[in-house]
């Protein structure tokens, strides 16, 4: 935007995505009339695409505006990595327990305190967040597992630190549902597991 315009422009985006995570459906707004999606497509690196370009209400805000958001963590289970997942899922080579993972995913909807899966120095004042949707499913193509959640809103690192303890608790580890629901009650985060690493999640969609 700035290129075409030759001046700054103030940007606000309805997801942060922290590098090597990925965005199929980011929402940006800035308070100028909007350049068309071509213009920006001829100035963009080829990894980043603009699909629409339009007006909006008066005063819309990206990030303050979205009611949800939604997001997805690829987890590819097989004994060697295929090279079309690289940089698209983590590879796990143990295998996971599904019903572990299912009952965590379960043990995730309403609303909790999500301490224990956000940075331990955090800008944050608060918490809680309420989450709508919380399953794994199997991909069409078999081999990939994903983690889909939607909440009205995400702490820092909170999708990735709840996908590394989920696997924590589904792998051949000492960590189970039970462990896992436990830290929802506001834990610190250094009972949680490791954090899962930034490629294998993906920025879905916002929802206004």
């Amino acid at each position: 935007l700035e290129r075409l315009r030759g001046e700054p422009v103030a940007l606000t985006v309805a997801g942060r995505t922290d590098a090597g995570v990925h965005a199929r459906g980011q929402v940006a707004s800035h308070p100028d009339e909007p350049a068309s999606a071509q213009a920006l497509n001829g100035v963009l690196a080829p990894d980043v695409r603009i699909l629409s370009s339009d007006v909006a209400a008066e005063g819309f805000d990206a990030r303050r505006d979205a009611r949800s958001r939604s997001y997805r963590y690829r987890v590819e289970v097989a004994p060697v990595a295929s090279p079309f997942e690289r940089g698209r899922a983590l590879h796990s080579r143990a295998p996971l327990d599904r019903a572990v993972l299912d009952a965590c995913a379960a043990s995730l909807l309403g609303r909790h305190d999500f301490t224990a899966f956000t940075k331990a120095q955090s800008e944050h004042s608060h918490f809680e967040r309420t989450i709508a949707r919380s399953e794994w499913a199997e991909e069409e193509n078999g081999g990939v597992l994903a983690f889909w959640i939607e909440a009205d809103s995400f702490l820092r690192h909170m999708v990735r630190a709840l996908v590394g303890t989920m696997l924590f608790a589904a792998g051949p580890n000492e960590g189970d549902a039970v462990w896992f629901k436990s830290l929802l009650d506001g834990r610190p985060r250094s009972e949680a597991a490791d954090t899962a690493p930034a490629h294998g999640l993906f920025l879905e969609s916002v929802s206004y």
